[in-house]
């Protein structure tokens, strides 16, 4: 009975050190980031040389299901930009009653038949109609518009050696609560998991839009399931075939934030099914950083690991409430990771969002949160069907950056 209880006691301690990781990162990073801008240290894109003057050819990949009324910004978005050795493959898919048709011959709009409701089987439809190889192939979604410097800046970094870039996002739209809370979230993950990874000389976590990938890596990764995870699968095995995944903080990708809480739910809910779908390949590559002392793979595992940050919270406040009763030392750490995580929190918002109406939605984060764990009991939708997030920000390029 002793044994048994000094092994709970065990686990019990591990449980809340895993957790008080992911609650404490925050705070380092933004003291990191402090004294990296105070010292004024070079970001490793601009330490590392060019290793060729090519133009590299590039491909988009642009994937609309049902409507396609969202696609003619991003079209317009994509021919303003300043670099043009591109081509565009947009994938209408299950948009039959539509006629789609552009000017110009860059564009070509492909309808599969039949219907594919699937990201996955879209973009592997457009690479088979591909008329040439590109060298990289970069994804997006239609309700994505892209600055006229992004495919520029992606250029530099393959310049560089780079096979892996993920864009920054911007949100396209703050009008309501939930789209500067969708906001906020991004700041927040941009910042932890790409901005100061890129700094620190770690790869970035990709995103299920704007990344731009070698077209050889691309065609290399075998999908399993075709609803959902498309990014989990995709960085899964890019982070373990490139040196690194290069953030382009100057390549800027403007997106369409949740503007309700049902879509919100929707959201999540496929987000939260693709985190439980792809948890044994997290393992995996946690366990191969732990192998071969490769610090880049292990804390990319971590936190490929972690649950869902309001799950995250939610332990955490769980833990806090306990040891109040059983560890008092160990509740007035969780009470001082709890300061640090809150000041690490608004000091990103405040950072990346130079707006004041952010800190005002701040504090109605607790609803988003309420939100998310609707969407964790709805998980299983997501095994069954395509979980179509609704768009209603029909905005030009023009309109964001003037």
């Amino acid at each position: 009975m002793e044994l048994l209880e000094k092994i709970l006691w065990i686990i019990w301690a591990l449980l809340q050190v895993v957790i008080a990781g992911y609650i404490a990162i925050p705070f380092l990073f933004v003291v990191i980031y402090g004294l990296l801008r105070l010292f004024r240290v070079r970001t490793p894109f601009q330490r590392k040389p060019f290793l060729t003057d090519r133009q590299f050819d590039f491909a988009f990949i642009i994937t609309a299901h049902q409507e396609t009324k969202f696609v003619y910004p991003l079209v317009d978005s994509i021919l303003k930009q300043s670099y043009g050795n591109f081509i565009v493959y947009l994938v209408a898919d299950d948009c039959q009653q539509e006629n789609i048709s552009f000017a110009d011959a860059r564009i070509r709009v492909l309808k599969p038949e039949p219907a594919l409701h699937s990201k996955i089987k879209s973009i592997r439809y457009a690479i088979a109609k591909f008329e040439r190889k590109p060298d990289a192939i970069i994804i997006l979604d239609a309700d994505n518009l892209i600055h006229p410097s992004f495919l520029d800046t992606m250029n530099q970094y393959f310049r560089k050696g780079y096979r892996v870039v993920q864009s920054q996002f911007k949100p396209k739209n703050t009008d309501t609560d939930y789209a500067r809370m969708d906001a906020i979230g991004d700041m927040f993950n941009f910042f932890i998991e790409r901005e100061m990874r890129m700094r620190m000389g770690m790869s970035s976590a990709i995103w299920g839009s704007g990344v731009a990938v070698d077209t050889d890596m691309y065609n290399a990764v075998e999908y399993k399931h075709f609803l959902g995870g498309f990014d989990k699968k995709l960085q899964a095995y890019l982070v373990q075939n490139t040196r690194r995944i290069a953030y382009a903080e100057e390549a800027i990708l403007f997106d369409e934030k949740i503007t309700s809480g049902a879509s919100l739910e929707t959201q999540r809910t496929r987000w939260i099914s693709s985190y439980f779908k792809y948890f044994k390949e997290s393992f995996v590559i946690f366990f191969k950083g732990l192998l071969r002392f490769d610090i880049n793979l292990m804390y990319f595992g971590y936190i490929l690991l972690r649950p869902p940050l309001f799950m995250v919270l939610g332990l955490a406040g769980l833990f806090t409430v306990i040891n109040f009763f059983i560890w008092p030392l160990a509740a007035w750490i969780w009470v001082g990771l709890w300061a640090s995580f809150l000041v690490a929190f608004a000091a990103i918002v405040l950072i990346k969002g130079k707006d004041a109406r952010f800190l005002a939605t701040f504090f109605k984060l607790p609803l988003f949160a309420g939100r998310q764990f609707l969407a964790l009991i709805k998980v299983r939708k997501a095994k069954k069907s395509f979980l179509k997030t609704q768009h209603t920000s029909l905005v030009y390029i023009d309109d964001l950056i003037k």
